[in-house]
């Protein structure tokens, strides 16, 4: 069983426990520690997962025995269903460390609410898992773990931010998977391993109980087997929050429950956008260049007009891009102090010396860097003006892209340049780390959707790495890309399950 409907009928049906969930993937972390190569996807499984899930296996066989298990599972949709959580996502009395030293023995002192909004479905939170430090960068190579690894091929990188989250679901450790996105985080990671990962409309998921990284750019993200695994946990969980001002509701999010894709004559009047900049952009791999025109083609089959069109702005999203997430992350982390919470390096020098000291033991290599340079570009050397300038592009890519959507029902494009690389191929090289960013950055900046979706692999030559393609809707057009990646589910099945047992 790799999918939560096939699971959810099984439950039902008595051939399968929650309690046997839950240990089998506890088996398998356990197991897996012990490889000359372990995957490290999961940092620690939850010490009350098997005890949720015996409670859970309770109701179910009352339910059976009352002849009600429809009606509970009406109620409680994801009920019995185990899965994993970002280390950056808040579970109440687990420990949170966004893979960070500075935050080791951090618990959790309340649930985030899209963790609250699963539980009351029924989901049970399996265990926390890696990713790069506070959410910075492209490979889970950047944490104090260690690296995840991908479980197509263990000499290869996972991908990230959310690359534990995603190697988790991708090598069946768990159903579904949580993770955050700030340029790419679920849908690099998403394609890197095979499996389909939803970046949702800004302010969808509730932030609250999240660590910020970039907070006008930070989204929680789902990542699943199929279109339906992602859109069942998005249906409980969207919606507007009382403790996030910027959430919103999602229309029609509550329907995602029971997702169809389009007939061919609904798809033959659709038009879909390529942008130009990205056909053009340097370093795209030509096994990726392949499996997207042959992804062009299956629109192409079925009626839908593909166009090529011009965005010039997208040229300047990276650099925008990276001038608000870094500015807004050095604002962010300033609170990591010593002080209030986390660790605390004190050699009795007074404050100044406890901070430099805690921060300087505390944040590894790459948060450092990215600190500095939030730092410099606020600084008063500029007083503003370039993080301005960035928000200023961000404003033009908005309207230029909510333009593109009036003429066009999906913009399609690769998620990355290239498909999975070699573990430590870029980890001194942050440059080439960032432009694995190039073609995902702009759906944050817009604040639209985007689904990675499982398209194909490269050559025996390249190591058969997985490649995704990217469906990106308007603002609050979850259903209709779901919608699409289904019909691309329904005529290639298990795309979205890489590693069989």
């Amino acid at each position: 069983m790799y999918t939560i409907k096939e699971t959810v009928e099984a439950l039902k049906s008595g051939k399968v426990t929650s309690v046997q969930l839950v240990e089998k993937s506890i088996e398998t972390f356990e197991s897996d520690k012990k490889s000359s190569l372990p995957l490290n996807a999961f940092l620690e499984i939850y010490d009350d997962a098997v005890s949720k899930a015996q409670e859970c296996d309770a109701q179910i066989s009352e339910a059976r025995s009352n002849g009600s298990v429809d009606e509970l599972y009406e109620k409680k949709p994801l009920l019995g269903i185990p899965f994993a959580n970002k280390d950056n996502i808040s579970v109440q009395g687990k420990r949170l460390t966004c893979s960070s030293k500075i935050l080791q023995g951090y618990v959790a002192p309340y649930s985030a609410t899209v963790i609250n909004r699963l539980v009351s479905a029924g989901a049970i939170p399996l265990g926390r898992c890696n990713q790069d430090e506070f959410a910075m960068g492209s490979s889970t190579e950047y944490s104090i773990y260690g690296p995840t690894r991908n479980p197509m091929n263990r000499e290869y990188v996972s991908g990230g931010s959310s690359g534990g989250s995603t190697a988790a679901v991708a090598a069946n450790q768990a159903l579904f998977g949580l993770g955050t996105e700030t340029g790419g985080s679920v849908r690099l990671p998403a394609s890197y391993c095979g499996v389909y990962g939803l970046k949702p409309t800004y302010g969808v998921l509730s932030r609250w109980g999240v660590v910020a990284y970039g907070s006008s750019l930070d989204q929680v993200g789902i990542i699943g087997h199929t279109p339906q695994d992602i859109a069942t946990p998005l249906s409980v969980m969207c919606g507007a929050d009382m403790y996030d001002d910027t959430s919103a509701d999602l229309p029609d999010g509550k329907s995602l429950a029971d997702l169809k894709g389009y007939s061919n004559e609904e798809i033959a009047k659709m038009k879909i956008a390529i942008p130009k900049q990205f056909l053009e952009a340097k370093g795209m791999d030509s096994d990726v260049n392949k499996v997207f025109e042959e992804t062009r083609r299956w629109f192409e089959e079925k009626g839908a007009k593909v166009e090529t069109v011009d965005i010039p702005v997208l040229d300047a999203a990276i650099a925008s891009y990276y001038v608000i997430a870094l500015s807004e992350a050095a604002s962010n982390l300033s609170r990591f102090e010593g002080i209030r919470y986390g660790a605390r390096v004190d050699n009795g020098k007074g404050y100044d010396e406890l901070y430099k000291d805690t921060r300087s033991e505390g944040f590894g290599p790459e948060v450092k860097r990215r600190i500095i340079i939030g730092n410099y570009v606020l600084s008063e050397q500029f007083s503003g003006t370039t993080y301005k300038k960035g928000m200023s592009v961000r404003a033009r890519i908005q309207r230029d892209v909510a333009e593109v959507f009036k003429t066009y029902d999906v913009i399609i494009c690769p998620v990355c340049p290239t498909a999975a690389f070699k573990l430590g191929e870029k980890y001194d090289d942050p440059l080439a780390m960032y432009l694995s960013d190039l073609f995902t950055t702009f759906v944050n900046l817009a604040r639209i959707p985007s689904i990675s979706v499982p398209a194909g692999y490269t050559s025996e030559a390249k190591g058969k790495m997985p490649v995704g393609i990217q469906f990106a809707g308007k603002m609050f057009d979850e259903k209709k890309i779901l919608r699409l990646a289904q019909n691309w589910e329904d005529e290639h099945p298990g795309c979205g399950c890489p590693v069989k047992e």
